[in-house]
């Protein structure tokens, strides 16, 4: 279906109404930054603002600070729209009026950006509400613990895609994340895969202890680690067909306790990025054979434990091709940028994508007179004048799908 002209005005104005709250509610979570699972302010803030606008929801999913919201409208099944709402344990190094007031935790990832975005999504849709029946019934998912705590896939165990929660089932879920680099407004995605699947993982090396002066006396486990940590790289080189991707990163190493004793044992972590399951599974067994192997040859031993974190996110071709075709019908002035290469990050939208079709997109916040540290630093902040980007985007995907 295609917006009439004079809804597509009206949705307009009603965001540039919106936008001044918008902006003033992301710097007060920017302010207020809440970890995994912690989200207690967070998510009280969000149903505030849905009950303020009166947007009916259902509050403790997820382990307590989940929300979803919704309206009604013409269609059987609902379009959904998801925001991450957590932040991280990083200490700010910002100078700006709404800097982090909690010790060891900030936004460095702009989850108050799409926080900010999506309910002001939702009110400027219950406006429009009061004023002409929606095409479509829409769904808002206000998700916690997207960094590491895989809150996507409690969301999705507690109902928050189908029919046993408020409204009818969602048939096709639009999510979305901040990209510095990307222009400001543009938006990007892709077919397939558009981030890549995040596991971690633990070695544990035992040696044997010795005075560091006698070194033949003992066992040596962290020369033992060093050398896994340089044979971990030729699983990616040397195993995986260069048209592929993947990642194995150590990026922990303990040991010892003293400068001169070589101690008994030693411990290396870290993180491996795939694109495809089969390449993801090679690592998986590759990394404990080499890692169990390279330590034997060192006279130590080691043991090694996997955890299995987010699948890739896989868009849906179809919804893809649907957000295109809004793109250009609805939103031509909004540069699309195509997403050549899937993201090595990890993201836990793969959850909602493994059971309904999905698109997850790209929007640029970069401009001229603002520049942003990349995602994950201390010096991270999000663009406001994304904002009313971000909220045009989601409103015209709820009001134009068509699946």
């Amino acid at each position: 279906m295609q917006i009439r002209t004079e809804l597509k005005q009206r949705l307009k104005q009603l965001i540039t109404e919106e936008v001044p709250n918008a902006v003033a509610l992301r710097r007060e979570l920017h302010t207020h930054p809440e970890v995994c699972y912690e989200e207690v302010r967070t998510s009280a803030r969000v149903r505030a603002e849905l009950d303020a606008a009166g947007v009916s929801h259902v509050d403790g999913l997820a382990g307590g600070t989940g929300t979803i919201a919704f309206l009604p409208g013409r269609s059987a099944a609902a379009v959904g729209l998801r925001a991450d709402i957590d932040g991280l344990p990083i200490v700010e190094d910002n100078d700006c009026a709404w800097k982090s007031k909690t010790a060891g935790r900030m936004h460095a990832c702009g989850h108050d950006g799409h926080t900010a975005i999506l309910l002001g999504t939702a009110r400027v849709l219950r406006r429009l509400s009061t004023e002409t029946e929606l095409p479509n019934a829409v769904r808002f998912l206000f998700q916690p613990a997207e960094e590491g705590g895989a809150g996507g896939r409690r969301m999705v165990e507690d109902g928050a895609l189908d029919a046993r929660r408020e409204g009818p089932a969602v048939r096709r879920i639009y999510g979305l994340h901040n990209f510095p680099g990307l222009p400001l407004g543009s938006l990007s995605t892709r077919r397939g895969a558009a981030f890549a699947s995040s596991d971690r993982f633990e070695i544990t090396i035992n040696g044997r202890a010795a005075h560091a002066a006698w070194p033949h006396h003992g066992r040596d486990p962290i020369v033992a680690g060093s050398a896994i940590v340089m044979a971990l790289q030729t699983i990616i080189s040397r195993e995986i067909d260069p048209v592929d991707a993947g990642v194995i990163s150590t990026t922990m190493f303990h040991a010892g306790t003293a400068t001169n004793q070589i101690g008994s044992s030693a411990v290396l972590q870290g993180t491996t990025r795939a694109l495809i399951e089969s390449t993801r599974m090679h690592i998986e067994t590759r990394l404990a054979e080499v890692a169990c192997d390279i330590a034997r040859a060192h006279r130590c031993e080691a043991q090694v434990k996997y955890f299995r974190g987010y699948p890739v996110t896989r868009n849906d071709d179809g919804s893809v091709a649907e957000f295109e075709r809004i793109l250009r019908e609805e939103l031509p002035r909004q540069r699309f940028v195509h997403m050549d290469a899937p993201v090595m990050g990890g993201e836990d939208f793969a959850f909602y994508a493994q059971k309904i079709p999905a698109c997850f997109y790209l929007l640029g916040v970069e401009d001229g007179r603002w520049k942003s540290a990349h995602l994950h630093q201390p010096n991270f902040d999000f663009n406001d004048a994304a904002i009313p980007h971000g909220i045009e985007a989601m409103a015209t995907l709820a009001l134009a799908d068509r699946a």
